[in-house]
């Protein structure tokens, strides 16, 4: 069982939504450079996605957006993750593969939001995302098992 990280203070959790809301008018640009910079770190991962990335660029807006939106409600936003993370093993995502998305996000949300993404937005969503990796990682494991 994957360890849950501490829960986000009401703090972390206004950098979220704050943040988030800073990207949403480029929400689609914002995905597409998150794309680009995954497959800059890994390549590999290009074969695992459709080749028009339209309609995936506004699922990761999306999910990232539900994410930021429950992240104070564990008990629905988890469960969603876990049956998130089962799928995604089933179209061959890899638990080493968590590494690249998590470093790809981080360098989309410090390039989109600049000045804005200061020591503790970087905080609250690396707590996030490790959040997110770790309930998918799980599902990823319930699924195979």
């Amino acid at each position: 069982r994957t360890p849950t990280p501490p829960p986000m203070t009401p703090a972390q959790i206004q950098l979220l939504r704050r943040s988030f809301a800073l990207l949403l008018p480029k929400a689609d640009a914002t995905a597409g450079l998150f794309y680009e910079h995954l497959f800059a770190a890994d390549p590999a991962l290009r074969a695992l996605f459709p080749a028009d990335l339209q309609a995936q660029r506004t699922k990761l807006m999306q999910m990232i957006g539900g994410a930021v939106g429950l992240v104070d409600k564990p008990h629905v936003l988890l469960p969603m993750v876990r049956q998130l993370g089962g799928r995604h093993a089933v179209y061959g995502v890899m638990p080493a593969h968590h590494g690249a998305v998590g470093a790809a996000l981080l360098k989309t949300l410090a390039q989109r939001l600049g000045p804005a993404f200061d020591d503790d937005t970087r905080t609250a969503w690396e707590m996030l995302y490790a959040l997110i990796a770790g309930m998918m990682l799980e599902g990823a494991e319930r699924a195979a098992a």
